[in-house]
């Protein structure tokens, strides 16, 4: 079995949270597509809210406190993403868009990422391709085809079976497929030797 590394962001502030409740089913359902893939998915999910104060210390003093330092490593070396957040102002949430503010350039880069969002009413499910899409092309990041939004009504008796569920099997799957196809991630160390001692000398 082939292992990959899956990264959950969920950027609900209440607990419990539907923005929790749709990560927790897109990862279960990525990780059964993997499975099927011959992939065993590592996950690993982070809640924004236990680092809220966290990312604030980190905007005004530049380092990141061990926590936020974490997820960021995580983050880095994901072969994939789920990233889910609630609709505010039509758009994504503060605390959102914050974390990926301070992670370091072109962490995001060639990483397969599953877009969601959770909000009150179907009026804002455009939310996703007006503003989640466009940010994370701009980081550079692979957003899956099928994006997944979950208004309140879809948390009713038919949710099971219902539209959102074939949303969600339908994105996990496209994720589980880029997560498999490629080559596991690596995160190089900006401090390591590219060359060794001696021949630095030697250039001297």
């Amino acid at each position: 079995m082939k292992q990959r590394k899956l990264v959950v962001i969920s950027a609900g502030l209440s607990q419990p949270s539907s923005t929790r409740l749709l990560a927790d089913q897109l990862s279960a359902a990525a990780g059964r597509a993997a499975a099927q893939l011959g992939v065993t998915a590592e996950v690993r999910v982070i809640e924004l809210r236990d680092l809220a104060h966290e990312i604030t210390d980190h905007m005004l003093t530049g380092f990141p406190p061990a926590g936020l330092k974490s997820a960021q490593d995580a983050v880095a070396a994901a072969d994939g993403l789920i990233v889910v957040t609630p609709v505010f102002s039509a758009s994504y949430s503060g605390l959102f868009k914050s974390f990926f503010d301070v992670l370091e350039q072109d962490t995001l880069a060639d990483k397969p990422i599953l877009l969601a969002a959770t909000a009150g009413t179907a009026r804002h499910s455009l939310v996703l391709e007006h503003a989640l899409r466009p940010l994370f092309a701009y980081l550079h990041a692979v957003p899956v085809p099928t994006s997944v939004f979950a208004a309140s009504d879809d948390w009713g008796a038919n949710s099971v079976e219902g539209p959102l569920r074939g949303r969600i099997e339908r994105a996990a799957t496209e994720l589980a497929r880029e997560m498999e196809r490629r080559e596991p991630a690596t995160v190089v160390d900006p401090f390591a030797l590219t060359e060794s001692f001696e021949d630095m000398m030697k250039s001297l």
